[in-house]
């Protein structure tokens, strides 16, 4: 099940909250070997999380983490505009229109399925903010995956190369996206727009800009 919840929200699912925190370190400390850092808890978080982010996570049968993204509104404090904004070749991107997407992160028990449904939560985002593009920081693990579920962004810069390449890049929303996604995650329309209903509280198209 996918669930939409905002940082300071977190604290009401502690499972939650510290398997997503603590998946985050496995994936990106330990398998990635990125320099993050991980506290005594054994959580990975960092700047941005103090933001009050958005972040939408795969929830396992059990209550614990699956998979997760954390969005924030480019008008406000970025990863890509503090770290990697040499990649942008002087374009200052901020907009209303346009979110950042970070820390996309799968748990120890993920697959294929939950990839895509993380992606098709990304996409219903957009619809539900009327944003026209999603901005995000991969790797070359990334553009795999990016291409196994059907959305693969336009890249805007790099830099690097072979593992060690970094890329900005932007997504958009196309309804024919949508649905590759959909079918790749085995899901229904109904279902994930029901998933959003149950997380904000009204439907897709009527979701207000203010947290």
């Amino acid at each position: 099940m996918l669930r939409y919840i905002y940082a300071n929200q977190l604290t009401q699912y502690p499972d939650l909250q510290a398997s997503m925190h603590r998946d985050r370190a496995a994936q990106f400390a330990t398998r990635l070997k990125w320099d993050v850092t991980v506290d005594a808890k054994g959580w990975e978080r960092d700047e941005y999380d103090d933001l009050n982010p958005l972040y939408v996570i795969w929830v396992n049968d059990d209550g614990t983490h699956g998979g997760s993204m954390r969005f924030l509104p480019t008008t406000e404090r970025t990863m890509v505009e503090d770290h990697f904004s040499n990649l942008l070749n002087g374009t200052d991107i901020r907009s209303p229109f346009i979110w950042e997407c970070t820390r996309f992160c799968l748990g120890q028990k993920s697959s294929p399925r939950i990839a895509a449904a993380m992606m098709l939560a990304g996409g219903e985002l957009m619809r539900a903010f009327s944003l026209t593009h999603l901005l995000g920081v991969f790797d070359p693990r990334m553009v795999r995956i990016y291409s196994m579920i059907g959305a693969s962004p336009e890249v805007l810069g790099s830099a690097g190369e072979g593992r060690d390449k970094i890329s900005v890049g932007l997504w958009a929303f196309r309804p024919e996206d949508r649905r590759k996604v959909l079918r790749r995650a085995g899901l229904s329309s109904a279902i994930s727009e029901h998933w959003f209903n149950r997380s904000f509280g009204r439907p897709v198209e009527q979701v207000p800009l203010a947290a």
